[in-house]
């Protein structure tokens, strides 16, 4: 309580001194009831998210935003010594209205909407979303071509913490850490036709050993126009060690830590707002994790395929500009195991939820 009482008390101070800052406090609760397998397992109410958050400006060309999430813990990770509950910690830079520079702890410039949209309106992630560390520290310079073109270019921390925290079981045997865990990512974001549709693409090279690269490919393909909402994400990344940990965990963490792995997630969403006060979306994701090329234990093949259906119902009571919105969602997923996986006696069960939520981004100052 001392901690969240001293960094309200410093906003507060650079509020004071900001230009028109603004202070937002994110939060999304529901009651849910979970099944395994169709068998009802319990119902418990539960915050899902809760994030407090300030941006502004200090002059002319000069901005900043912070944002912090109560869900994670305090504790400062040993690579960028910051907290992991600490999203975003960032200063921008606007010389002139072509150019942005921004440093400190910010979004990787990842593509795909689920991965770009705010996260309290994402009631259940793809695996491939879970997995990516979204927030790391480090330096980006973004050119605007014009009010409805941008490229930016990116460099981050691949992650946070120690190689024992990013493989739970140890670097396979041979690798070594490298000594410049850096990611690079360039992202194009452009608006066409009468801004109804926005093409979101990225690129990503990052080294996750000494010698052993990680690649990532992601777009999001965004169609908004009237009640009619859509999008259609493509994800795809290749490693050469198991970064993802998805392949490795499928038997509890019993496993080596896997080499050679590859994961591609397909999301599609459709959204129709029937009035100002109401809203309904469906929403499915594929998603397969293979191995490319033989190593240790692992044979080349495909081991996991994931399909998540999703259905969901909104209310606005206060239109929905206003950012009050009460929702019923239901959330099945279901996983095949295939012989490769089986073989190491791995067991994922389908699971089903259904949630009666409320989600509201409260404007404090």
């Amino acid at each position: 309580m001392k901690k969240i009482l001293l960094m309200l008390t410093m906003f507060s101070a650079v509020c004071a001194l900001a230009q028109k800052p603004q202070v937002t406090l994110d939060l999304e609760t529901s009651a849910n009831a979970y099944f395994t397998e169709n068998e009802f397992d319990q119902m418990a109410f539960k915050v899902n998210r809760l994030r407090f958050g300030v941006q502004g400006g200090l002059g002319d060309n000069l901005s900043y935003h912070f944002r912090t999430t109560y869900h994670k813990s305090s504790e400062p990770f040993s690579l960028d010594n910051m907290s992991g509950a600490i999203e975003l910690a960032k200063l921008t830079w606007s010389p002139n209205e072509k150019l942005d520079f921004s440093a400190g702890k910010m979004f990787v410039q990842h593509a795909g909407y689920e991965n770009y949209v705010n996260v309290i309106l994402v009631r259940e992630f793809t695996d491939f979303n879970s997995c990516i560390e979204v927030y790391q520290t480090g330096i980006q310079g973004t050119y605007h071509f014009n009010p409805l073109h941008q490229l930016t270019f990116q460099v981050t921390n691949n992650m946070a913490g120690t190689w024992g925290e990013l493989y739970p079981s140890g670097l396979p045997a041979g690798v070594e850490p490298t000594k410049v865990p850096f990611m690079g990512t360039v992202n194009w974001d452009g608006y066409f036709a009468d801004k109804t549709v926005r093409l979101m693409y990225s690129t990503s090279l990052s080294q996750v050993a000494k010698g052993k690269n990680m690649f990532y490919f992601m777009c999001g393909n965004v169609y908004e126009n009237g009640p009619v909402f859509a999008y259609l994400d493509v994800l795809y990344t290749r490693a050469a060690v198991d970064k993802f940990q998805r392949i490795t965990s499928l038997a509890g963490g019993m496993l080596p830590t896997a080499q050679n792995t590859e994961y591609l997630t397909l999301i599609a969403d459709f959204e129709y707002q029937f009035t100002p006060y109401w809203n309904a979306y469906v929403k499915g994701a594929y998603e397969t994790a293979n191995v490319y090329k033989a190593n240790g234990l692992y044979a080349k093949g495909h081991y996991l395929t994931t399909w998540n259906a999703q259905a969901c119902l909104e209310w606005y009571p206060l239109t929905r500009e206003k950012g009050l919105k009460v929702y019923l969602h239901y959330l099945y997923k279901t996983n095949k195991l295939h012989d490769r996986a089986l073989a190491f006696n791995a067991g994922l069960p389908d699971i089903q939820r259904l949630s009666l939520g409320l989600t509201y981004s409260i404007p404090v100052l």
